[in-house]
Parts: C-alpha cells; sequence; structure tokens
C-alpha cells in the first residue's frame, strides 16, 4: 500500500499509539525498556500510515462461474453438437444475473488418446444474450462447424473438446471436461425440399445424395426425414433459422427411405410444419447423417371438396299432418359419405331442370336425408344435393333428380 500521510490520520495514529504504549507499559512490566516502547510505536506509525484513510475504496472481484461438468458430444453433419447444461451460480455460491457467455475449446489428441493441454484454442463463442437460442430443454445443444477439407483429409481423426463460461472479461470460469470426437466425411447437405399437398398426404422429394461435403463420392444407405410443428403466431416468414424459432412440436424423426422422396400421411391441415432431411451413411460400423436441408416450413390448406352424395332418391308423399289429399311433402334420401372431415349436406331446389336452384336448407343436414314440406301443388321440382367438409370446401352438385308433384294423385 502507497505510505501517505495526512493529518488526519497522523492525529487518528497518535491517539491509539499513546493508549497503546501505556498498555504495554502497565502490563508487560517494560517500563525499564523505552527502546521497545519506540519501536512498537514506530511500527503502529507505519502500519497505520501505509494503509492509508480508513474507507478506502476496495475494487469488486469480478463473478467467476463454476465450471462446466457435463459436456458430451457427438457428430452431426459437418460440425460436432455439444450438449452441456449452462452454469447458474458463481464459484462463492451466488447467483449469476444474467446467462454467461460461452467460449468452446478445441484441441487434439496425443498419441496415447490423452488431450494435448498445449493444443486447444478458442474456436466458437456464444454470447450470453443468445444463450437461450441453443435452449433444449434443460440443456444448451450448439454445432461447432468442422470443415469438410478437414475430415477428407484425416477421416476419423480424434478432435477434443472444452467449454467454460465467462461472466466477466476479467475472468472465465475453470475449463469443463473433455470429450473426444471422431469426425468422418458426411454426406453433402440437400439443398432444397419440394412438396404437394394431397387430401390424404404431403408428398416430399428432393435430390439424391452422391458425394461428400468435400466433394467426394459416397454410398447412401438411406435418408431420414424429421418433423416439428412451429407455433404459427410466432412464426417469421422471413427468418431462415427456422429451427430455433418457438415450437409447438420439436422437431423428430418422422421415417426413412431408401429413395430421395417420402411420403407424410400423418398430417392435420392447418398447422404448420417443418421438414427436415438428411442423408445417411456409415463409418466404421457408425450411422453418420449429413448436416440439415434447407428447412422447409408448410401449412398444408384444405382445398379438397368432399365427394359428391351418391343415389339420389325423390318421392312424393302425403303429408301426415293433415287430411287434405292434396297437401304433399317430397322426401329426398341419398348414401352416407365416409370422409373425415364430413360436416353436412345441403339441399338445392329448382323449377328449372338446368338451374342450380335455391338453397332450401340454412343449416347442415347431418344425416343423408331431407323432407320438403314448402312444395306447392301442380309444380314439378329438381333438387340437386352437395357435402360439405370442416373447412367448407362443397362438394360438386349430384345431377338434378326431378319430383313431379303436379302428377301426385289427388
Amino acid at each position: 500500500m502507497p505510505f501517505e500521510l495526512t493529518v488526519a490520520s497522523i492525529s487518528f495514529s497518535s491517539a491509539i499509539l499513546h493508549r497503546f504504549s501505556n498498555f504495554v507499559s502497565r502490563n508487560l512490566e517494560f517500563r525499564r525498556q523505552p527502546s521497545f516502547d519506540f519501536r512498537v510505536s514506530f511500527f503502529a506509525v507505519v502500519l497505520l500510515a501505509g494503509c492509508g484513510a480508513p474507507g478506502d475504496p476496495v475494487a469488486p472481484s469480478p463473478p467467476v462461474p463454476t465450471a462446466i461438468s457435463d459436456l458430451s458430444a457427438h457428430q452431426a453433419g459437418d460440425g460436432v453438437q455439444l450438449t452441456f447444461t449452462m452454469p447458474t451460480k458463481t464459484v462463492r455460491g451466488e447467483r449469476l444475473a444474467e446467462p454467461p457467455a460461452i467460449e468452446v475449446l478445441r484441441g487434439s489428441a496425443r498419441p496415447g488418446g490423452s488431450p494435448d493441454p498445449q493444443s486447444f484454442r478458442v474456436v466458437e463463442m456464444i454470447p450470453g444474450a443468445l444463450a437461450g437460442k441453443y435452449q433444449a430443454d434443460d440443456h444448451i445443444q450448439f454445432i461447432s462447424p468442422v470443415a469438410p477439407n478437414e475430415t477428407r483429409a484425416h477421416p476419423g481423426g480424434a478432435l477434443v473438446y472444452r467449454v467454460r463460461s465467462r461472466a466477466a472479461k476479467k475472468r472465465a470460469s475453470l475449463e469443463s471436461n473433455a470429450v473426444t470426437v471422431r469426425a468422418f466425411p458426411v454426406p453433402e447437405r440437400i439443398a432444397a425440399v419440394q412438396s404437394k399437398v394431397t387430401e390424404t398426404s404431403i408428398d416430399l422429394n428432393w435430390p439424391a445424395s452422391l458425394r461428400t461435403s468435400a466433394g467426394e463420392p459416397i454410398a447412401i444407405s438411406e435418408y431420414h426425414v424429421y418433423r416439428g410443428e412451429l407455433d404459427p403466431r410466432a412464426h417469421d416468414p422471413a427468418v431462415k433459422d427456422v429451427l430455433h424459432e418457438k415450437q409447438i412440436a420439436p422437431l423428430a424423426l418422422l421415417g426413412r427411405s431408401d429413395a430421395p422422396e417420402y411420403r407424410d400421411t400423418q398430417f392435420d391441415f392447418g398447422k404448420t410444419y417443418v421438414y427436415i432431411v438428411r442423408g445417411v451413411t456409415t463409418a466404421e460400423g457408425t450411422t453418420l447423417e449429413s448436416s440439415d436441408s434447407d428447412a422447409l416450413v408448410l401449412t398444408p390448406a384444405d382445398t379438397f371438396p368432399p365427394a359428391t352424395p351418391q343415389g339420389v332418391v325423390a318421392a312424393v308423399v302425403a303429408n301426415p299432418n293433415t287430411a287434405s289429399a292434396t297437401s304433399v311433402e317430397v322426401d329426398l334420401s341419398w348414401s352416407i359419405n365416409t370422409e373425415p372431415d364430413f360436416a353436412g349436406y345441403r339441399v338445392y331446389r329448382s323449377e328449372q331442370q338446368n338451374d342450380k336452384g335455391q338453397l332450401v336448407t340454412p343449416d347442415l343436414l347431418l344425416s343423408p336425408a331431407y323432407r320438403d314440406t314448402s312444395v306447392a301443388a301442380s309444380h314439378q321440382y329438381w333438387y340437386r344435393v352437395t357435402a360439405v367438409d370442416r373447412s367448407g370446401n362443397e362438394s360438386v352438385p349430384t345431377p338434378p333428380v326431378a319430383a313431379d308433384v303436379a302428377q301426385h294423385p289427388s
């Protein structure tokens, strides 16, 4: 500490020394040794003066997060996926005010397989503000890229990873446990996935994978198709990195295909799906996938009407609620529709055979039958029936069916 004397500190020190000297003289019986009193007094003056004035500010030590201890890793396409738990406390047990930044270190292994401490270098940095982007359940999942030319030059080469966190620029946490991954060449990523929506399926197709990411020939064993469901309220079509948007259902393996195509029959109209496809190969008995294809975001719309009702029959019958022989009604019936999204039927009536006519059923009919009680005697009517689904799609009308009320016997 700097040796600084001020009037205030000297006065303060003198009072303390006076009391200290009296105490020594009374209790330690060193009255015959004045040189001792002088030495003690001088030491105390130096001690008090050297410490500066009382209350000098002390710079707080920067927070140091606890070390990450559960790092795991595996190859994911042209990269290595790192998984770990984000630290939430400092080494003193205090809670971190905000997520720390993460530094990814990569090194090499010694001939015996142990990590070479001198080889580690920082290759990636995740700002604390962006850490939530890589949150998966209670862990952080981050893919650190590996150059395709590197795996081509050293197929199966060992890459060693560690991570550390930093809540302040001056001090980082201790490094995590080390994990080793052997990286192999993988199929080139699929650039684009095309789709066609039908009434019963979403048909996907994409270019076949024939080469590695570095351009060398490779044998593809199959393709893996993944699907997730996005929250349409949070989805922004302008955002390219849709896999980190808010999801209703996370990305999961939907199915496998030996050819560059796949038919998804387990879907619902109106939901927003995201698809990615990965080419698959094997190396030394290990299954390896390519990096993700371009994401295909799709909200299939139901534009497919139900089938036209079949077997419409019209019969003119007497009104059972009146004694008048001239009071008649028309009974219609037809075969039932079996579509899973079927909602009901509509009936149209016209006095012109080639005219669709007017809707006589303002509410959808749930059963394949209708009795028209508003017909007039001495008229001829033509009826048409349509089917409607829950999306409001209406089928083509049935051919006109005649009901000749004028010919009904009185």
